[in-house]
């Protein structure tokens, strides 16, 4: 019905810059918002960068100057530009959409993540 999917992961050196997509394809009558979220293996996800369906941006503290999100309304399409990349930020990053399938019903949903590896 509604499918997320993250792509531009890979390997970067400390101090690398790297650009997430996510693509939200299917049956989408709106999109209120778009997400990113980051998790480490075994501990909690969290929330990397967030976009309103009014234009409004937030971002966690630790990556606010580094990180951009932005959106492409003709593509269905969120991104990250990730600048700067720490050791510590290598994670899988999952993009979150509030989406509306019908003009009054709306659902959450999740990407399968992309891996961003910061490494030497």
């Amino acid at each position: 019905q509604v499918q997320l999917v993250e792509s531009g992961g890979g390997l970067v050196q400390p101090g690398g810059s790297l650009r997430l997509s996510c693509v939200a394809s299917g049956s989408i009558f709106n999109i209120f918002n778009m997400n990113w979220f980051r998790q480490v293996l075994g501990k909690q996800r969290e929330l990397v960068a967030g976009l309103t369906s009014g234009g409004s941006t937030k971002y966690a503290d630790s990556v606010k100057d580094r990180f951009t999100i932005s959106r492409d309304y003709a593509k269905n399409t969120v991104y990250l530009q990730m600048d700067s990349l720490k050791p510590e930020e290598a994670a899988v990053y999952f993009c979150d959409a509030c989406i509306g399938v019908t003009s009054d019903q709306r659902s959450q949903y999740w990407g399968q993540g992309t891996q961003v590896t910061v490494s030497s």
